[in-house]
């Protein structure tokens, strides 16, 4: 059975998240990167358990940590050491509250757009300055940019890595990666890996986790089970601190009783035990990426979609579209939402974002609206 299989209409009668009901029913969602995904038995029957049995008290992450350890040793040949890391709530709460610990008022945060909209938003969230260091036009880390982005941002700042990259689907090399490493360190930057999306990564592509590189043993990495499995409304995520780095130290013990009791079973069991869905869900990512890209050759020769390595997103220049919001016109004219570019980048109003881990019945429609809001 696929794991992305679901039915439009089962779809609109079952769900109601935020993807379903941000906008009228007459709107085929394909914004927000929330999977229209079947739930790995192995969490289902987790989450179930603890329910059951009245397991609903404060988290004990000791087991999320030691089954996260365990997936990176067997997937990318990494073991942090899981008594050193740190339970936080999410992703981009560890995040804004290691830039809150980590700079002072006046600092700033380095950040590279096109970039995970939400990076922007918690970086003005902290009070802190932000710097662009923008990718390259074939979205990948550009040393040069990098370097005049730490040199303005100044000692102690903070630069919010997206390891792999949403919305581009960006997998930085592990040169890629050992270039900011060094660019960090001769500037005096914390480089903070948002590491979400690594699951997520394509077949045949290596992923290089941040802090496997020994330029970067003085790093930290946010990671959570949210992404791959589908589990943003149970939220946990770990601060995963490099061998060299002892900054977690700082973080008020507060940020810790963020997690979610129920949510740290369910990620550690994804982790433990979810493996077999992982892969089946990779290979129909790939399938639904197949198909997009057949379906705009069809429909919409004129888009282009860039190359992605990872995540379940394509990120599409609508340049030749000639429109002056592509969003914009694609909710108004055909009744479909994406996620406009102009959140990711400033200077990216020209593209969309769209999520292709749903059916392939759903993506089919889409296009064909999105094609006939052009017309």
């Amino acid at each position: 059975m696929e794991i992305l299989g679901l039915a439009l209409d089962e779809l609109r009668r079952t769900r109601t998240s935020i993807k379903w009901h941000a906008y009228p029913a007459d709107v085929l969602p394909v914004w927000v990167a929330e999977m229209d995904a079947r739930p790995c038995p192995d969490v289902v029957s987790a989450v179930t358990a603890a329910v059951t049995r009245g397991d609903t008290g404060y988290a004990d992450v000791r087991g999320f940590a030691e089954a996260f350890a365990d997936f990176a040793a067997r997937r990318w040949a990494w073991q942090p050491d899981p008594a050193t890391v740190l339970s936080v709530p999410d992703v981009m709460i560890g995040a804004a509250e290691l830039i809150r610990v980590l700079t002072p008022p006046e600092g700033a945060v380095v950040l590279s757009p096109p970039c995970y909209d939400a990076f922007h938003g918690f970086v003005d969230a902290v009070g802190r300055r932000p710097v662009h260091a923008p990718l390259t036009a074939d979205h990948r880390l550009d040393p040069d940019a990098l370097a005049r982005a730490f040199a303005d941002a100044g000692p102690g700042s903070v630069y919010l890595l997206c390891n792999p990259q949403n919305p581009t689907g960006t997998v930085h090399t592990a040169a890629e990666l050992v270039g900011l490493a060094e660019l960090a360190d001769a500037h005096g930057v914390q480089v903070i890996s948002d590491e979400i999306h690594a699951p997520l990564v394509r077949p045949g592509v290596t992923f290089t986790p941040y802090l496997t590189l020994p330029e970067a043993a003085g790093g930290i990495s946010l990671v959570s089970a949210s992404k791959a499995w589908n589990l943003a409304g149970l939220k946990a995520a770990l601060a995963v601190p490099g061998p060299a780095c002892t900054l977690l130290s700082q973080v008020h013990p507060t940020i810790t009783h963020g997690a979610n009791h129920i949510a740290v079973q369910a990620q550690q069991a994804a982790f433990a035990h979810g493996e077999a869905w992982l892969d089946q869900l990779l290979g129909e990512i790939d399938d639904r990426r197949a198909l997009f890209g057949q379906l705009l050759a069809t429909h919409l020769p004129g888009v282009r979609m860039a190359p992605a390595e990872a995540t379940y997103l394509a990120w599409l220049d609508c340049a030749a579209l000639d429109l002056a919001d592509p969003a914009a016109a694609f909710l108004a004219r055909g009744r479909v939402a994406v996620t406009g570019g102009q959140r990711y980048a400033p200077d990216a109003g020209q593209w969309v974002r769209v999520n292709l881990a749903t059916s392939a019945e759903v993506l089919t429609e889409a296009v064909r609206r999105m094609a006939a809001a052009v017309d």
